[in-house]
């Protein structure tokens, strides 16, 4: 046998030839998962939620605050007239009772009550529900809406706002001063966080057992922690003072936002009581981070897609005749061969000289 019939025979056939070229080139149309542009975009859904983590934390803390509220005002209405009455009546002879007044130590978050009488008695007077939850604070020129527990511990101060123990529990009257306190800055609740862009002459209303109290801003004051007077009751006026931390992350010194009551209460502040909160607003982290998700896989996908042939080449492919420029075939007019007569057509005779002239040729 001579060696062009040896491999002839060994060979594939036409069919297996087929097959494998068929399984090529479904391996290289196929999708592949991409090693750099998935770790590029898991990268970049890690840093949008780590940007995005005070958002959603607060979204969250304000929906868990609106909850408590809710449930609140929902209690207070199931309670009847007489109640009520009872209850306030209580606080006002507790306010009766204390001299008032408080120190704001350096370095600390809290201000700290002069008077710490019986807490036992404290804790019993407005208490709506197991956690020390009394009333509502709303400041709407901020959005801030939260609930006002007993006391200043931290626990208290996690879920919203403390009411200072030793100070007149909010309900109102001559001669009282009630202070109330919050964080400012957490990553996870905003809280008191915007307290130092209300300004004097907005209003903030606290609704406790029934009863709305709106107090106009008189006084907006970035104080040293020993300045304590400002906290102190004022012969005939009815005060309450808001108080937060400053600078952040620092707390040596405090903003006190004072306001006094406005009597009568506002007919629009009267109208609002008892109604759902206005926060936690939409969510719009929801739509960012799905813009992120969605981005990054669509990257991913793009990334992993085989790369599209070239025109000349799909071109070359559906006719069966290969591209010179892309085999790698040189064209053989670019090389100077002179093109070959075509086959089955013979050149046309010249013509004879008596021809080209016109004459006779018998002529001569």
């Amino acid at each position: 046998m001579t060696k062009a019939g040896v491999e002839r025979s060994d060979a594939p056939p036409p069919s297996a030839r087929l097959r494998r070229d068929a399984r090529r080139a479904r391996a290289a149309r196929a999708w592949r998962m991409p090693v750099i542009p998935t770790v590029i975009a898991v990268l970049c859904i890690l840093g949008a939620g780590l940007l995005q983590y005070p958002s959603i934390a607060a979204w969250f803390s304000q929906y868990e605050q609106s909850q408590r509220i809710d449930g609140y005002s929902d209690g207070i209405r199931d309670l009847g007239a007489g109640t009520l009455r009872q209850e306030l009546e209580r606080a006002r002879e507790y306010n009766a009772e204390i001299t008032g007044g408080a120190d704001v130590a350096a370095n600390e978050r809290l201000p700290l009550a002069r008077d710490t009488e019986d807490a036992s008695a404290y804790d019993s007077v407005l208490a709506a529900d197991a956690d020390g939850l009394m009333a509502r604070l709303k400041i709407p020129s901020v959005q801030i809406d939260l609930p006002i527990y007993h006391g200043t511990s931290e626990t208290v101060l996690r879920r919203g706002v403390g009411h200072l123990q030793g100070t007149a529990l909010p309900v109102g009257g001559a001669s009282t001063h009630s202070v109330l306190t919050a964080h400012r800055g957490l990553a996870t609740s905003e809280l008191f966080t915007h307290l130092d862009r209300v300004e004097v002459d907005d209003t903030f209303t606290v609704e406790v057992f029934g009863e709305v109290l709106t107090y106009r801003v008189v006084r907006t004051v970035v104080v040293q922690p020993e300045d304590t007077e400002a906290l102190l009751p004022q012969a005939g006026r009815d005060l309450m003072t808001l108080v937060t931390c400053t600078p952040l992350g620092v707390n040596s010194h405090r903003i006190l936002v004072t306001g006094e009551r406005v009597i009568p209460t506002p007919q629009q502040d009267l109208d609002d009581a008892g109604k759902r909160p206005d926060i936690p607003t939409f969510p719009w982290w929801v739509v960012i981070s799905a813009a992120v998700i969605s981005g990054a896989v669509l990257y991913i996908w793009l990334s992993g897609r085989p790369a599209r042939p070239r025109l000349a080449e799909s071109a070359g492919s559906a006719s069966g005749v290969p591209d010179p420029s892309v085999s790698g075939v040189p064209d053989a007019s670019a090389q100077g061969v002179p093109d070959a007569p075509a086959q089955g057509v013979p050149d046309a005779p010249s013509p004879r000289p008596d021809q080209q002239t016109g004459g006779d040729p018998r002529s001569g």
